[in-house]
């Protein structure tokens, strides 16, 4: 610093004194801000400024597939275009070879009418038995028309297929034909094609609820449906491979007892029946379960109506926590004895958990608590039988497309109408749930049906 030789001895200690003070001050400053920072990204100061070193690259080893990839695979070339230049766009020279550079798969519908054969059966003589003879039309039209139909099976099962599987109301189907293939079919003729298919597909709908019936387990639940205005019932029934449906005037016990046939002296269900805590199905003298998750939802149900009493809570997670335990010992390897004396222990436990709320009117509780006593020999079965799911989910969503079908159409008009829904939602929804192709499964039961019904001439 220039001047500072001119400073007296005094000056030069005032000068010292002055930048000691400002190097304390910065000092100072220096620290708040670093504790600023330090709050700021969530860390701690250590009172120095600590930069971090950068670290070390590493080594990208190959990249971890997905479980499920949701792009689109590249499927099966139907057809397949090349896109090639013919000349150079710069000189005009003709081009030859190449490899192919890169591929874009497109999919698309192509634009078909509706096709309409003529079969022209031409009758021809014979001069030495002096005999005409014209082709048997069963025998001719075998696997493309049923009866003395115009329309195709093709036609027919695409039909059953929209009305059924896509719900689609009769009014939709019609003008769904005609925009894609100009093809113009009536709303009667669309319904009595519906009619036609449900009468081929009857004995596959017997042939359901017979293997029902000698199912070991079975799940059953109903739901309200309408005729023709009128409020009737829809039944189902259900195992892990087929599922049936039957309309009913009535939601009475009668019910349960055709269907499963009990009165039958052979042929009736005899195995273990899962269904809600409807009294209709008390008419079950066989083994039974009823669903917990019913239960639990009217236990969460009470809890929320009563936010102000804890002790409500308590007690529902006291049930909770039980049927939990439950769930665990009917997964858990145990001989048929064990299982036996488990089953016991937990239908003895909820009588504890229920007995102090049983006939006390001021207990909120009572009513549930009432309903456990009620039904306890059969809220545990799936403990002692694990075959027996311990809910009623399966026929839950057996149930389920029906009520969005009731919501879309509003129900059926006349008795042939709810039969003709109840056997084709039988048999296209037991074939959805096998994984089958319903199109096609309904084509062939179409095709067979008709030979079993109009035999070919040997």
């Amino acid at each position: 610093m220039s001047g500072l030789d001119e400073l007296t001895r005094e000056e030069l200690k005032a000068l010292v004194i002055k930048l000691h003070e400002t190097v304390q001050d910065q000092a100072e400053r220096i620290a708040e801000l670093e504790e600023e920072v330090a709050r700021l990204r969530g860390g701690k100061s250590s009172g120095t400024l600590c930069i971090k070193p950068s670290a070390a690259k590493k080594e990208k080893g190959p990249r971890k597939g997905r479980k499920l990839s949701f792009s689109r695979h590249a499927l099966p070339a139907t057809k397949v275009v090349y896109h090639a230049l013919e000349e150079c766009p710069d000189c005009g020279r003709k081009l030859s070879g190449g490899h192919v550079k890169w591929r874009h798969q497109v999919m698309e519908l192509p634009q078909v009418k509706v096709e309409v054969t003529d079969h022209l059966f031409v009758e021809r003589y014979c001069g030495v038995c002096g005999k005409r003879y014209t082709p048997d039309a069963g025998m001719a039209l075998d696997g493309i028309v049923v009866g003395k139909r115009n329309v195709g099976i093709n036609l027919m099962s695409l039909i059953a297929h929209l009305r059924t599987v896509c719900r689609m109301p009769v009014d939709q189907i019609r003008k769904l034909l005609w925009t894609l293939w100009r093809l113009k079919i009536s709303t009667g003729e669309i319904v009595e094609i519906l009619h036609d298919v449900a009468e081929l597909a009857e004995g596959e709908y017997e042939s359901l609820l017979n293997r029902i019936r000698g199912s070991p387990v079975a799940c059953g639940d109903e739901t309200g449906w309408r005729e023709d205005g009128a409020n009737g019932y829809l039944w189902s029934l259900s195992t892990p491979q087929v599922r049936f449906y039957a309309y009913r005037k009535s939601r009475g016990s009668v019910v349960v007892k055709e269907l499963l046939g009990t009165e039958l002296a052979d042929g009736g269900f005899a195995g273990s029946l899962v269904t809600d805590f409807y009294a209709a199905y008390n008419i079950y003298d066989g083994v039974k379960q009823r669903c917990w998750v019913h239960l639990l939802r009217d236990l969460k149900a009470l809890v929320e109506k009563n936010p102000d009493m804890p002790e409500i809570a308590v007690w529902a997670d006291a049930v909770n926590d039980l049927y939990n335990r439950a769930k665990v010992a009917a997964t858990t390897e145990h001989t048929d004895h064990e299982r036996c004396h488990l089953r016991q222990d937990f239908e003895r436990e909820l009588l504890d958990l229920a007995r102090p709320y049983l006939g006390v009117k001021s207990a909120v509780q009572r009513v549930l608590a009432e309903r456990m006593e009620r039904f306890i020999g059969e809220l545990f079965t799936f403990v002692q039988r694990p075959e027996v799911p311990s809910e009623n989910n399966a026929a839950e969503r057996a149930i389920r497309p029906a009520v969005v079908a009731r919501k879309i159409s509003g129900g059926t008009r006349s008795p042939k109408g709810s039969k003709t829904s109840s056997v084709l939602r039988s048999i296209f929804e037991t074939w959805a749930l096998q994984g089958v192709n319903t199109l096609e499964a309904s084509r062939e039961l179409i095709i067979s049906a008709n030979r079993k019904t109009c035999p070919s001439p040997a």
